[in-house]
């Protein structure tokens, strides 16, 4: 009797390990056939790394945990994360300290390098999924800026039917990206093409033309200056910083935007002209569109927005900054028709702080803004596709009341 109750439990621990087993399944990032990482529906993550002469496996989740992973007798190693929060996490694997990608994932570039990934599903939330919708298109463009004296290279989402409506002309918003990646990340990060298509599907955002184009720029004959040798915050790293923000304000001003309204049927005209960008991005939106009110008219920062290149080190003034773009609030809101501010309750506090600060500092001068804060999210994706799908909805619509 003893040997049929130990197979019955046996029998039932298998099923219970076969249940356990299935309800992990192959992340959506991953590459064609890989089978791990896999994904729950709790959020947890598991890693299997084949390494059979490694001493040490870690896992690094940029926005997660840091942990080690265990050898198993077929040279892999494994690992079960704890819940993480929905949405897009980057991660590398350390062998015995050699920081690399996991070839089951595809290769995202962030944090200044191509990095492995895993999507998780926030629960309910169909914004930024592939709908049965008409799609728009994107499509990869070079052109030459005399500013760098180089071909630069852009991603540029055209909207649906944009190329059957031939006397259609759009209104376009350039979409920045963050510190360390690139013209890519929004698309591929970010969604924003199946943001925008399910917006203008469901007649919530105006259909728009969305330029992408990389942010790190050298003026003609210089040359990138020796990190190494300069001191984070120090005052030549924000000269350089400072040097570079002009070189891009100048390539997007001179080069970008010409080439944009001769290549697409464009509504070229301030009215019609967007800017917003997330982190860095959002920094140099707000640097470029403010001194440039004769080209922008609606201006959006996704956790970031004056930050580092602030005058006075930061700390904002209304009536001096940015050339006193702020200081007569009735003037700024007959010249900017959207002025929008967001962050992600969990991000960092300089972020927090930052952001709050020039909200409040927008308040007390009396500049009419858009404030939002999104739940429980960090300095990542999710954060900045939520603020995209707040932002898109409410751009152009001065246009549209008065035609």
């Amino acid at each position: 009797m003893k040997w049929m109750v130990a197979i019955g439990c046996a029998l039932a621990a298998s099923v219970c390990l076969a249940q356990a087993a299935e309800s992990f399944r192959p992340a959506s990032t991953n590459v064609w056939g890989a089978q791990y990482p896999r994904i729950d529906d709790a959020g947890r993550v598991q890693v299997r790394i084949k390494a059979p002469e490694a001493t040490s496996v870690k896992l690094n989740f940029w926005n997660g945990p840091k942990i080690d992973m265990q050898k198993q007798s077929d040279g892999f190693w494994t690992v079960t994360t704890e819940p993480l929060v929905p949405g897009f996490h980057y991660y590398t694997v350390a062998i015995d300290g050699a920081e690399v990608s996991d070839p089951g994932s595809h290769a995202f570039y962030g944090g200044t390098r191509h990095a492995s990934a895993v999507e998780i599903p926030e629960p309910g939330a169909t914004f930024y999924a592939i709908k049965d919708v008409p799609h728009g298109q994107v499509r990869e463009v070079w052109y030459h800026s005399k500013v760098t004296d180089t071909w630069r290279h852009a991603l540029v989402y055209l909207p649906p039917g944009y190329d059957a409506q031939t006397n259609t002309r759009y209104p376009v918003l350039y979409l920045q990206h963050g510190g360390g990646e690139d013209e890519t990340g929004w698309i591929r990060q970010g969604r924003a093409n199946f943001i925008l298509d399910n917006l203008i599907a469901a007649r919530q955002a105006e259909p728009m033309i969305v330029v992408m184009a990389y942010g790190y720029a050298l003026r003609a004959g210089e040359s990138l200056p020796d990190a190494s040798a300069t001191a984070f915050g120090s005052p030549q790293m924000l000269k350089a910083m400072q040097d570079m923000a002009a070189t891009f304000e100048d390539d997007v001003t001179q080069a970008l935007i010409p080439f944009v309204d001769k290549t697409f049927r464009t509504r070229a005209d301030r009215d019609n002209r967007a800017m917003a960008g997330l982190s860095m991005g959002g920094m140099q939106t707000f640097h470029i569109t403010l001194k440039h009110l004769d080209l922008f008219s609606h201006i959006g920062g996704f956790s970031g927005a004056g930050g580092l290149l602030a005058p006075g080190g930061g700390k904002f003034d209304p009536k001096t900054d940015y050339n006193g773009a702020f200081a007569d609030a009735a003037a700024f809101a007959k010249k900017v028709h959207v002025l929008w501010l967001g962050v992600g309750t969990a991000e960092s506090e300089r972020f927090r702080v930052g952001i709050r600060g020039l909200h409040e500092s927008l308040n007390a001068a009396g500049i009419e803004h858009v404030y939002v804060e999104s739940q429980g999210t960090d300095h990542e994706w999710q954060t900045w596709r939520r603020a995209l799908n707040d932002f898109a909805p409410r751009l152009f619509k001065a246009r549209k009341a008065r035609s």
